[in-house]
């Protein structure tokens, strides 16, 4: 996967500033994103021997961080403003908007990364 330029990463981050801040991302999921499908999608691969996730069985990992209450956090890995496209964005290619950074390649869909992120969108 080639990396973003700093051109292109710009516009992503620009694009993402422009969001309506009063939106929470489980308000903004994107049409056709299922939540149920997200949270069978993160118990699949094994998103919680990473990551601590509410409802998910299992999910005590200590690697990445706790996702308790994403829904209502300002940004994705501190660097994407949190709406839907960028946490779809974010698990699609996750080492082009933070390089070295710990997360594996998800090897999700973009309609699965659409499901995973209404599932994390709707923890408050």
């Amino acid at each position: 996967m080639a990396r973003l330029g700093p051109a292109l990463l710009s516009l992503v981050l620009l694009g993402s500033a422009c969001t309506a801040l009063t939106l929470s991302v489980q308000e903004q999921t994107n049409a056709g994103s299922n939540i149920e499908s997200g949270r069978r999608l993160i118990q699949e691969h094994a998103c919680g021997s990473c990551h601590e996730i509410p409802g998910i069985v299992g999910a005590r990992g200590r690697v990445g961080p706790p996702l308790a209450r994403m829904g209502q956090r300002s940004f994705v890995a501190g660097m994407l403003r949190n709406t839907p496209d960028n946490m779809i964005f974010w698990l699609l290619h996750t080492q082009d908007v933070v390089p070295g950074n710990a997360m594996p390649a998800t090897g999700l869909t973009e309609q699965e990364a659409a499901d995973v992120a209404a599932y994390l969108g709707s923890l408050k």
